[in-house]
């Protein structure tokens, strides 16, 4: 619809580029405390506390985390909250036998997956073209794609816990097989990782490991 100050898509295209000054000009960066928040300062936990996390909390974070980029706005990942006993038994037999106390102590384990059929909803997340034919009937592409996008906001969503004022801890040491058959059975969605969040008894850590130094990694072409 035409308007004195231009189409409708005009006007929407000019409020967001405005809203993202706004913010740049309020918050030009983070402080240095809020950096080490998130990611520099931050440790992965082993160890929880029995303080609850509530379900308004993880909204909270699911809210920061969806809002973080995919391709085409994709969105394939998919989270399952185990919290409960019966949930935390289920889970327990894909875990290697290590990990199976760690998951159990902590308030909330996330089970991150994706699901192969996020195409299907790209009329929703990207209405300005229909991009469906570009994995239609083209199963690998869709699976690297979900994988891909999902892993990253696998990574938003442990951002976004510890923004909020959370401790994660990730874990690999089990079974994908295992938990795709007791948690997605007869669906489209696959795991790729658990996460459990919480508050974390701190006499836990040893000291930080190494990372690399810039130059030992980064290069320019």
């Amino acid at each position: 619809m035409n308007t004195s100050t231009g189409t409708a898509p005009d006007v929407a295209r000019a409020q967001a580029q405005h809203a993202v000054r706004d913010l740049r000009t309020r918050k030009p960066r983070l402080d240095d405390d809020s950096i080490e928040m998130i990611l520099r300062g931050a440790r992965s936990h082993y160890a929880w506390t029995d303080r609850p996390v509530s379900r308004d909390l993880l909204e909270k974070i699911f809210d920061i985390t969806i809002n973080g980029p995919t391709s085409m706005n994709c969105c394939p990942a998919r989270f399952v909250f185990v919290t409960s006993d019966d949930g935390k038994d289920r889970l327990a037999k894909s875990l290697k036998a290590k990990n199976i106390d760690k998951m159990r102590a902590a308030p909330v384990t996330a089970i991150i997956a994706h699901d192969l059929a996020f195409w299907t909803h790209l009329p929703f997340l990207f209405p300005h073209e229909d991009r469906r034919p570009h994995f239609e009937g083209k199963p690998e592409h869709a699976e690297a794609t979900a994988f891909r996008n999902a892993t990253l906001q696998g990574a938003y969503f442990m951002i976004a816990a510890r923004a909020v004022g959370l401790d994660v801890g990730a874990m690999s040491g089990f079974s994908n097989e295992a938990v795709d058959a007791e948690f997605f059975a007869g669906t489209t969605l696959k795991s790729n990782f658990l996460c459990n969040i919480g508050y974390a008894d701190e006499t836990a850590l040893f000291q930080k490991l190494p990372r690399f130094a810039f130059d030992d990694v980064c290069s320019f072409a």
